[in-house]
């Protein structure tokens, strides 16, 4: 007849003394308590392992840390496994390892994994003002929160102290890149959903505002003043050419000499510098060429053609328009991005075709159906186009020196 283990009782267990060799108090069905020679007492539970059938031994923990009741727990909880033929001890690691795994994996690590994606489909101006917009906004407050562990309540509080500051638009553009973000995680196994699927709606929605922009009736004034007010030359070239070629502040800046295609009289600006992540030609106009003339004497041996002033190295920073136009008293009424906005009332007044101006732009047809059909490059009409707009704006300049050459007047600011 087989021997039947007496279960232990809580006083035994609180009163088992150390001894002169460490020995074990059996409770049955493998859970025991083994004394220790320094006092320690551990509840330790014997068993086959599924597939080797070999003895192994797991540690349930210290008394009176662990209770017996709460040994015996595990004790259930481990035969359950062993039931289906699951080693306890194998089960357990790999608990432990996928927490220490999801602890780990914090809103700070998957946001940069994902940037890493991210980056490769959006120029690296645009890039490094998300990236900034996290190290400032988010990963001060929730960088170290494992990804599984956000949730939309936390979320909005987060972003609530910058709602009420009335700045909207960085609270628009932060639930979308955070959102992103949860469906990047989602996507690669990391949660089993995005949480914060709808927090853009617990704030009022940003004003649309328009890029500050004067009429193409008042393009001579603003001719008037880049030519004659105290900037830079590099600071003048910049502006002109940013106007002649329709460019976005960052396209125009980071210009590089290796994106001039003087053969065929195009700038070629590559998709990583794109705010649509695909190639943009523009033809060069006598004008525009006359600037980039004038600029190879300053920067014809250096990588970009408008240097920084502090870091010839690099290009000058993209808000360098704007500071002028603010000292010459366009705060508010104009901007260097309100340049295209400019040449498209103009091109739009003439009669010019729209699908032509949106090309010029860059701008990315909302109609996928209409935008497979219509991937044309026009260069050769638009050819034509970007040369009617450079004389207007030769025109304008009537009265004033320009750097894009024909015009007699003061000597360039140097």
């Amino acid at each position: 007849m087989p021997r039947v283990t007496q279960a232990l009782n809580p006083t035994e267990v609180y009163n088992a003394k150390p001894k002169d060799k460490e020995y074990s108090l059996a409770d049955g069905k493998g859970l025991s308590l083994r004394v220790k020679t320094n006092g320690t007492k551990l509840w330790i539970f014997n068993y086959f392992r599924p597939h080797t059938k070999k003895r192994a031994n797991i540690s349930f923990g210290c008394y009176p840390v662990v209770t017996l009741s709460e040994a015996r727990e595990e004790r259930r909880k481990a035969l359950i496994l062993l039931s289906q033929n699951i080693d306890p001890k194998t089960h357990r690691d790999e608990q432990e390892w996928k927490s220490f795994k999801a602890h780990a994996e914090t809103l700070e690590v998957v946001t940069r994994q994902w940037f890493i994606v991210k980056k490769t489909r959006v120029s690296e101006d645009y890039a490094g003002d998300i990236l900034r917009s996290f190290e400032m906004h988010i990963f001060p407050g929730m960088g170290t929160t494992p990804i599984h562990k956000i949730t939309a309540k936390e979320t909005i509080a987060l972003l609530q102290p910058i709602a009420d500051k009335g700045t909207l638009e960085t609270v628009r553009r932060l639930c979308q890149r955070l959102n992103e973000v949860m469906t990047y995680a989602t996507n690669i196994g990391l949660i089993h959903h995005n949480p914060l699927t709808g927090i853009k709606d617990a704030f009022a929605n940003p004003k649309v505002r328009n890029m500050p922009a004067i009429p193409p009736a008042h393009l001579p004034e603003l001719m008037q003043k880049i030519n004659g007010s105290s900037i830079k030359k590099i600071t003048r070239c910049l502006m002109e050419f940013q106007l002649h070629t329709m460019t976005r502040p960052s396209e125009a800046a980071g210009a590089r000499w290796d994106e001039m295609d003087f053969d065929n009289n195009l700038w070629v600006i590559p998709a990583a510098r794109m705010k649509a992540g695909r190639i943009h030609k523009i033809p060069l106009t006598p004008q525009s060429l006359a600037l980039l003339d004038t600029m190879k004497a300053i920067s014809g041996n250096r990588e970009h053609i408008f240097p920084g002033d502090r870091n010839p190295n690099n290009h000058v920073s993209e808000q360098t328009a704007n500071m002028a136009l603010r000292r010459m008293g366009y705060q508010g009424i104009q901007v260097a991005h309100g340049f295209r906005s400019i040449a498209s009332t103009a091109l739009n007044d003439e009669g010019f075709d729209g699908d032509l101006i949106e090309c010029a732009l860059s701008h990315v047809e909302k109609d996928e159906v209409r935008a497979a059909y219509n991937r044309a490059d026009y260069l050769e009409r638009r050819k034509v186009m970007m040369r009617w707009w450079s004389d207007f704006i030769t025109r304008a300049c009537v009265g004033s020196v320009s750097l894009s050459g024909g015009h007699k007047g003061l000597q360039a600011v140097i």
